[in-house]
């Protein structure tokens, strides 16, 4: 709802449909979170995954929403908030980096918002996605995560994985795990690519509004470095189970060993 909440009412014409998918997406959270068993939502029971996710998420479409308003009405933490965002925008928009592709690809149809815009709100997301990665990998090292707080149970936070179908659960893990990595960091380069040839079979796309410009530049960053933190996450849990089995392996050679004296 916050870009709803942020930008003026003239910016929109329906702020009741945002309003009625953030109803419905906290409805649905709601429900997974208080049922005993679980549906797709995965590390529901391993914290802090999912509230870095959210985050992230949530600051994200903050701060973007922020920097669109900047265009608006260009005072106060708006100002801020778009000085510091074009300033690590401008590290990131090189040749051939992510943020440039989305620049040249998105401030081609946008004739409201500007390059400017299009290039500070996709620059601070940017850095917002790696913080979200960085935020896993240092729960990782520091807590142990997501064995710190007591026992990881697979069958709760990994719902849709399937441990009966397949060869070993380590190796699927670890394959699972290395594909998501590598998926996420190509899907900042990739998701570009995907808008232009999207415009190519059905025409040139234009986007006038600046809710849609909002969610396509977070889905944009937010989604690849998901999937990074998913294929961190999933190597995490294999390297676990591994560690569990080595154990189990060797407490039973030290009581055949007991017993064989």
């Amino acid at each position: 709802m916050t870009p709803s909440f942020i930008l003026p009412e003239y910016t929109s014409d329906a702020p009741e449909v945002s309003m009625l998918m953030a109803l419905l997406a906290a409805l649905l959270t709601f429900s997974e979170y208080r049922s005993d068993s679980p549906s797709f939502v995965e590390f529901r029971d391993a914290p802090p995954y999912n509230r870095i996710r959210f985050v992230a998420l949530f600051a994200m479409v903050l701060v973007t929403s922020l920097i669109v308003l900047h265009r608006y009405e260009p005072a106060g933490l708006n100002l801020i908030v778009s000085g510091l965002s074009a300033v690590v925008s401008g590290w990131l928009d090189f040749p051939y980096s992510p943020v440039r592709l989305l620049v040249l690809v998105v401030g081609e149809g946008n004739r409201g918002l500007g390059v400017e815009t299009i290039r500070a709100a996709a620059g601070i997301t940017y850095v917002i996605g790696m913080a979200g990665v960085l935020a896993l990998l240092m729960a990782i090292r520091l807590h142990g995560w997501p064995a710190g707080k007591g026992a990881f149970n697979v069958w709760v936070n990994l719902p849709l994985f399937d441990p009966t179908v397949g060869g070993d659960v380590v190796a699927r893990l670890r394959r699972d795990g290395r594909i998501n990595v590598a998926l996420g960091l190509v899907l900042p380069f990739l998701l570009p690519g995907v808008l232009v040839l999207f415009g190519d079979r059905v025409g040139p796309i234009r986007f006038s509004d600046p809710h849609t410009i909002i969610w396509m530049i977070v889905a944009w960053a937010f989604l690849p470095a998901s999937t990074v933190m998913r294929g961190i996450a999933t190597i995490q849990v294999a390297r676990l189970i591994e560690m569990k089995r080595r154990r189990a392996y060797a407490s039973a050679m030290a009581e055949e060993a007991i017993q064989a004296a």
